[in-house]
């Protein structure tokens, strides 16, 4: 039950479009700029001798060979069984792995650009996000207007190469940011007024912020809703039971940003971001409070989503990101200094903060809760999209996960969440063929997940040195 409902939320306008394509008996045709990064572009290809991780959760099985055909996945089965279609094109995978395309839901178009700015790098960070092996994502916040709902078009006719996207609109916030680039609310009526805006113009779900109120809140939701269309938050003033209880669809931030528990906390008023991480750092899995909470939330469908890779960031003794060389040098030096100030860091506040945290999502996970997974790629920096997935899987699994639970989190799951498990999220006869080709066993060895060497999406073949490369020392410019 709690899964049909995931899954029965109504079509996202992409994947209408998709669809559209699909029934007209096409792909649609590529760019020069989509070629130029793509390595196979053909109707028929074979992946023999692979090993398959699927995606549901399911042993690897050894030895398998994947039929693609057309963008989608036409036959799969044991090695020794499956025969090769003449004309196809062949990859002999032997000793490799497969998995499906990523699909995470806490990414971003933007970047920390300077002090309370955050720069349009759509253009850079989609051909990261789907180098590093992200086929599917959405974009949870949007400081970029019109611009993430036209590159998710763009993107869809293959124009330009990415992952297929899940376009949020503007934030929903009230005052108190003091950010130029996010709107106030300034009621329910604005509230609803802003969803209707965004949605006629492209936007496929939605994600309240800090300081709205309960009632705009309740107001956005049950507008989106009405439309077919989500919402998620990275709450504050509201806690997550009230969200729960006002039909919110998706947390951002695992618990840590949860001010369910902060003492005489004032309704409708965020207490500081600081505060309710405080509180966080006193909890255990094992706390009534916690159980009674995690139950709440599973009984009322809410899906919750582990950004473990931004907090990382804060956290003193935790390694120094991948990928920083594709930054821009003036945002590299920045991130560079930031993460010297972190380990220096003598307070360690944050050391139980991040560990009580990750329990809480695992427990979560255990008690029946849908858990995504993304990335946040913004903080103070060093969140580099791709990198940062192929991370959040490797954190799952040091937060207590195993390996395929990591990578069913990061495929099956967001697929669900987003109502497109039909055709993305698992390797499966007749979906479409997201893939993701990896030299080594993630299924054993999540670390593997950093060997990618190949990234299909919708049965094209992508390059991702080529991809990194034509974006390397260059991302916070465009």
């Amino acid at each position: 039950m709690m899964l049909a409902r995931w899954a029965a939320a109504g079509l996202i306008l992409a994947a209408a479009a998709s669809a559209r394509v699909r029934a007209q008996g096409a792909r649609p045709a590529l760019s020069p700029a989509v070629k130029d990064v793509a390595a196979i572009d053909t109707n028929i290809v074979a992946l023999t001798h692979v090993r398959v991780i699927d995606g549901t959760g399911a042993p690897a099985r050894a030895d398998q060979t994947v039929i693609v055909r057309d963008g989608r996945i036409a036959q799969i089965g044991a090695a020794a069984a499956v025969a090769v279609p003449s004309g196809a094109r062949v990859l002999d995978l032997t000793g490799k792995s497969v998995i499906p395309g990523m699909v995470m839901v806490q990414e971003h178009l933007f970047y920390p650009t300077g002090p309370g700015v955050y720069g349009n790098v759509a253009e850079s960070f989609v051909r990261l996000y789907l180098a590093g092996g992200v086929t599917s994502m959405r974009t949870g916040g949007n400081m970029n207007g019109y611009g993430d709902i036209g590159l998710a078009r763009a993107i869809a006719r293959g124009e330009k190469p990415g992952p297929w996207i899940d376009a949020t609109a503007p934030y929903l916030e009230g005052p108190g940011l003091g950010l130029d680039q996010i709107h106030e609310l300034t009621g329910p009526d604005d509230a609803r007024r802003m969803v209707d805006f965004w949605a006629d113009a492209g936007a496929t779900s939605f994600k309240a912020y800090l300081h709205l109120t309960r009632a705009e809140l309740g107001a956005a939701i049950a507008e989106a809703h009405r439309r077919g269309l989500k919402v998620t938050g990275h709450l504050c003033s509201v806690t997550y039971r009230e969200a729960a209880s006002l039909g919110i669809d998706n947390l951002e931030h695992g618990f840590f940003v949860s001010t369910d528990f902060v003492p005489n906390k004032q309704p409708d008023v965020c207490p500081g971001q600081n505060t309710g991480l405080a509180t966080i750092a006193t909890l255990t899995p094992d706390s009534a409070r916690v159980r009674d909470l995690i139950k709440f939330l599973v009984d009322h469908h809410v899906a919750i989503t582990s950004t473990l890779t931004v907090f990382e960031t804060f956290t003193p003794g935790r390694p120094m990101p991948r990928g920083l060389d594709v930054l821009d040098p003036i945002l590299r030096e920045q991130f560079e200094q930031r993460y010297a100030a972190t380990q220096r860091d003598t307070t360690r506040r944050f050391d139980a903060i991040f560990a009580h945290a990750r329990a809480l999502e695992v427990a979560f996970m255990r008690a029946g809760g849908l858990l995504l997974s993304g990335t946040d790629p913004t903080g103070g920096g060093g969140v580099v999209p791709g990198f940062s997935n192929q991370r959040e899987l490797e954190l799952l699994v040091e937060s207590g996960l195993t390996p395929l639970e990591a990578i069913k989190v990061g495929t099956l799951n967001g697929a669900t969440y987003l109502g497109r498990a039909k055709d993305v999220g698992s390797i499966a006869q007749g979906k479409q063929a997201d893939l993701v080709v990896i030299d080594g066993d993630p299924s054993t060895n999540i670390a593997d997940i950093e060997h990618v060497e190949m990234v299909f999406r919708d049965g094209i073949g992508y390059d991702p040195q080529k991809l990194i490369a034509s974006v390397k020392g260059k991302v916070g410019l465009f």
